[in-house]
């Protein structure tokens, strides 16, 4: 973000108060502590109770001194999303282009690292109830100057001026309520400096009550406190000074509830459904209605010429102030007008209102209108305390878990998805259709965020009981029972998983039809099972059959023929066609860029794909450029901790490792191991991947005493989280085993090679690609130790295999081949060896061209074995 410059006019200050009296020495403090700020960060911290004029001096200010930053960035900092919001939307300010494309999260995290790189703003955190929200953005935004106003007043950072704002003095008081009740013309002021003792001299009330008396023209400010006077409650008689404001505030503004309800019914019926959403940029989608916009108008209106809310400029979005909410949603047993029924009504009718306007989660083009509803959706939610017997929230919920975890925000997911399951339980009982699919959306969140035990349970026991209420047959069980197969094969348990997927194709095919999506789509299931097991040949006939139904069906240019035509590239690639996949793999590339347009996040991945089969080929220079492209727009549209983001990242490393950079490959797998603890945990999948990529690479640079505690750490918490028959417990296994191999600890590394062969054999079968490659590392083993003798046998049966199950011509099968050939000429057997090299290296120019990496390896070997046969 150090390049991109701040474009004029992005600026977001709050609007300067309409009036505004007293402050002088405070705005002084601020122009002292404020003034400068050159090559570090200077802070000021003005904190004060509820509604005494914090936000407005900040604002004033702002507007008024002449102090020369820009840009100016006002945060709504009252929470950890807040802060997160208010950075997101200056990301987006600064940058347009990314809103629709980006998380919240990633545009947040790009707004903190222009921050941290840039010098001469001003950023305001207004209303900062917890110190621990802004603490990170405060360590990283080290230039600049800061002014914080909260309720608190923590032991900010050293050198942080600190302003106590009290009460307007009563002079200042009545200054600010007669210039309020005056703006319209003169009027009988007879009971102001009664009336502003009553108030505390509390600004917000002040401000609120002038407002009253400037709508209604005949209430003077005694008869106003007289209002006052007959209001029930035990703060009564108590000034505003040093008693709890919001009940101060609270009474003031049901005085004002009780004159609308008398004119404007409807505009206090709108502010209660207001009063459940949050605070500020509140749609003016939440208030529509279309059967009588005119009523919403004019209650808007009234609304307004209260001040009970502030409508937007530009006319799309209103604020109201969060103490306001507070009164409108909070019964009042004493008054008529303000039942516990009318509150329960508004919160049903906010629900409901917010429910219709919600967009289609899984449609990019929704996202921006997504964030904007979030903290609405976050405010009906908290102020629902217990269980919802609202239909509305529970629908909320279950669609925000659905956006949220597709976007990778697993914690806030699931959160919803346990309340919408526990909710459904509660209202319709355990066996109604809408609470099985609620425990199924549950059970998908926990597999997108890597729980698959915790999946794997509830799938179960949804499949358990969709078959036995809906019936074998019904469309939801045939997804659930593909869900649990999905599940099985992320955990590892393949062998589990592929008669669950193909029984369900048999089932698809005769319930639903040859050619429907949803056959289609477990077609692809299946295939993908067979490729995991090693079945490549079954795999491969399987997404052909797909692909051809897809174009037919689906037409060429749809997702899920794009989708399929990708699959396809990926079996070849398996099967060590690469020849064959790299065109799929650039058709689908083009068509992604052309369809869907080339920052679209499938774009991406197909741009991935190629370059990764351009590296297989050994056509690394194509692929370097390509990857580093692909990563550098990763990190602009996603984010640099998006989790594609740090896999393209990793990608880039191996790349480099490849082209035998692994100076620059390090550096760069370090970092992706650290975002990865970071962002996703310690003990996620990906980040025990990341962690064997770093002690790969460290192996590779020759640092194998580094590299064997980062194996042995992994395989523990591989054995610990994922099981010990976790396909990549075993492959992190083998690789502690290859590291003792390089350390001369030969004996260590053939009783974990045997361990690991043996587990292979028997969780994936002897004829998996995984199990073949345990044998020639094992093989390799006893070479290296001198056991030629035992190691030339099992590199003979590896390649007999390699021959037979992945076929003569396979990258694996001429691997296999050329190590035989060196085993042959280890032990002697210098004219068995070179036929094996003459056929390998043909093989090889052909296959894989002449200048693949292992063609030239193979050259090199076939020389050696001619001159030391010469010389014998």
């Amino acid at each position: 973000m150090a390049e991109v410059e701040a474009p004029p006019g992005i600026d977001n200050p709050e609007p300067p108060p309409g009036w505004f009296v007293g402050r002088e020495t405070e705005l002084a403090r601020l122009n002292t502590a404020l003034a400068g700020g050159g090559g570090s960060v200077v802070m000021a911290a003005v904190h004060g109770l509820g509604g005494v004029g914090k936000s407005s001096l900040a604002a004033h200010w702002v507007h008024t001194h002449a102090h020369g930053c820009a840009p100016i960035v006002w945060i709504h900092a009252d929470s950890p999303a807040g802060v997160e919001r208010g950075l997101a939307e200056f990301a987006s300010r600064l940058q347009p282009a990314l809103t629709e494309v980006l998380t919240v999260q990633d545009l947040a995290e790009r707004g903190m690292q222009w921050l941290a790189t840039h010098t001469g703003w001003l950023l305001i955190l207004d209303n900062v109830e917890n110190p621990a929200d802004v603490s990170s953005l405060l360590g990283r935004a080290r230039t600049g100057r800061v002014l914080i106003t909260g309720r608190l007043s923590p032991p900010w950072q050293p050198g942080t001026t600190v302003i106590s704002l009290d009460v307007l003095t009563a002079e200042e008081a009545e200054q600010l309520l007669i210039g309020s009740a005056t703006a319209g013309g003169p009027r009988d002021l007879d009971g102001v400096t009664e009336l502003c003792a009553a108030l505390g001299y509390l600004p917000l009330a002040v401000e609120q009550v002038g407002a009253y008396l400037a709508h209604q023209r005949f209430t003077t400010p005694r008869a106003y406190l007289q209002l006052l006077t007959v209001m029930p409650g035990p703060t009564f008689d108590r000034a505003a000074a040093g008693t709890d404001p919001q009940r101060t505030i609270a009474r003031i503004w049901r005085v004002t509830l009780d004159r609308i309800t008398e004119t404007e019914p409807a505009a206090v019926d709108l502010l209660r459904i207001l009063a459940w959403y949050g605070p500020d940029n509140i749609p003016i989608t939440l208030c529509r209605n279309p059967a009588d916009q005119a009523a919403v108008d004019a209650a808007l209106g009234t609304l307004a010429a209260y001040s009970m809310i502030t409508l937007d400029p530009g006319g799309a979005t209103l604020s109201i102030h969060r103490l306001v909410q507070a009164v409108a949603r909070t019964p009042d047993l004493t008054n008529p007008d303000h039942p516990p029924d009318a509150i329960e009504r508004a919160r049903t009718r906010a629900a409901e209102t917010l429910h219709s306007v919600l967009p289609d989660w899984r449609d990019p083009a929704t996202w921006s209108a997504w964030r904007a509803l979030l903290p609405h959706i976050d405010a009906l939610t908290s102020h629902t305390t217990v269980s919802s017997e609202v239909n509305a929230i529970v629908r909320i919920r279950s669609h925000t878990g659905l956006f949220l975890s597709g976007q990778g925000l697993h914690t806030r997911a699931l959160t919803h998805l346990h309340h919408t399951l526990a909710d459904r339980e509660r209202i319709l009982g355990p066996e109604h259709p809408d609470t099985l699919t609620a425990r199924g959306n549950l059970a998908n969140a926990y597999r997108s965020a890597g729980r698959f035990a915790e999946a794997i349970l509830v799938i179960e026991q949804n499949l358990t009981d969709c078959a036995r209420i809906l019936g074998l047959e019904h469309p939801d069980t045939l997804a659930s029972r593909s869900n649990l197969a999905s599940a099985y094969q992320s955990a590892g348990r393949t062998v589990e998983a592929i008669p669950l997927f193909e029984q369900n194709l048999t089932d698809c095919t005769r319930i639903l039809g040859l050619e429907h999506p949803d056959t289609l789509i477990s077609r692809g299931n299946l295939a993908s099972a067979y490729q995991s097991a090693g079945r490549i040949t079954e795999a491969t006939t399987l997404i052909e059959h797909n692909l051809t139904d897809s174009e037919r069906v689906l037409g060429p240019e749809h997702p899920d023929t794009l989708t399929s035509r990708g699959n396809l590239a990926s079996a070849y690639q398996s099967a060590g066609r690469i020849t064959e996949a790299i065109p799929l793999y650039e058709h689908t590339f083009a068509d992604r860029e052309r369809i869907l347009g080339p920052e679209h996040p499938s774009t991406l991945t197909s741009c991935h794909n190629l370059a990764s089969a351009y590296r297989s080929a050994g056509r690394i220079a194509e692929a370097i450029p390509l990857i580093e492209q692909n990563l550098a727009n990763c990190e602009r549209i996603l984010g640099p901790e998006h989790p594609d983001t740090l896999t393209y990242r990793g990608n880039l490393a191996g790349a480099y490792r490849s082209a035998g950079r692994i100076a620059e490959a390090i550096p760069l797998i370090e970092q992706n191991l650290t975002d990865f603890e970071r962002v996703l945990g310690p003990e996620h999948p990906d980040t025990l991947v990341s962690r064997g990529n770093l002690a790969n690479a460290y192996q590779s640079a020759g640092r194998v005493g580094e590299a064997i505690p980062l194996i042995e750490r992994n395989l523990a918490d591989c054995e610990r989280i994922l099981g010990p028959e976790h396909p990549d417990t075993l492959t992190s296994r083998g690789n502690l085993a290859g590291a003792y191999q390089s350390a001369g600890r030969i004996a260590e590394a053939i009783v974990m090679f045997e361990q690991n062969l043996t587990d292979r054999e028997r969780v994936h079968g002897p004829a998996h690609p995984n199990t073949l490659t345990a044998g020639g590392n094992l093989a390799g083993a006893y070479w290296s130790a001198g056991r030629i003798g035992e190691a030339i046998p099992l590199i003979e049966q590896n390649l007999a295999n390699c021959e037979r199950i992945l076929g003569p011509e396979h990258p694996d099968t001429l691997t296999y081949r050329g190590n035989l050939a060196g085993a042959y000429r280890s032990a002697g057997r210098i004219g068995e060896a070179i036929p094996l090299i003459e056929r390998n290296l043909a093989d090889c120019e052909r296959i894989l061209g002449p200048e693949h990496p292992n063609t030239l390896t193979s050259r090199g070997n076939l020389a050696a074995a001619r001159q030391r046969q010469a010389s014998r």
